[in-house]
């Protein structure tokens, strides 16, 4: 089934698929380690104008299957951002992926580290894919964790 999966880069038009499946995304998967006021805080960073704006600053992917997207991710600098998958697409490969992509990217631009800043949620992920955290950040009720790996 991995296989199946698409990944490339977004365009413009891709703007309000991710700021839809994101936020579906933040909504069930991040509600057992968030209250609700943080959920809807960070949603509000991931609206089709604001996806848009990052694509300005950043280098994003968008991952499909079957012509749906059901994941993305986005390299800034030496920082990985924004990596969602759709809750009815994950634990099949598809973050895994998303993940390679970037490192591959950031490895061809010489960059030798990477940083995560990995929400309670996703913590195990990046520790599976070789992340170890280096430091807690909270903001309010909202507690995220800065994850580091070497690519080089």
């Amino acid at each position: 089934m991995i296989d199946a999966i698409e990944i490339r880069r977004a365009i413009g038009s891709d703007a309000p698929l991710i700021s839809e499946f994101v936020t579906n995304t933040i909504r069930i998967s991040n509600s057992a380690d968030y209250p609700a006021s943080v959920i809807e805080r960070v949603i509000g960073n991931f609206s089709a104008d604001a996806i848009l704006k990052l694509m300005d600053s950043r280098i994003v992917w968008i991952a499909f299957q079957d012509g749906q997207p059901v994941g993305t991710a986005s390299l800034d600098g030496d920082t990985v951002r924004t990596v969602f998958v759709s809750p009815t697409a994950q634990g099949r490969g598809i973050g895994r992926r998303l993940m390679q992509t970037v490192e591959v990217a950031a490895f061809a631009s010489g960059i030798k580290a990477l940083q995560v800043p990995a929400s309670l949620t996703a913590r195990n992920f990046y520790a599976r894919l070789g992340y170890n955290e280096v430091r807690e950040v909270v903001f309010g009720e909202e507690r995220t964790l800065v994850m580091e790996k070497q690519i080089a």
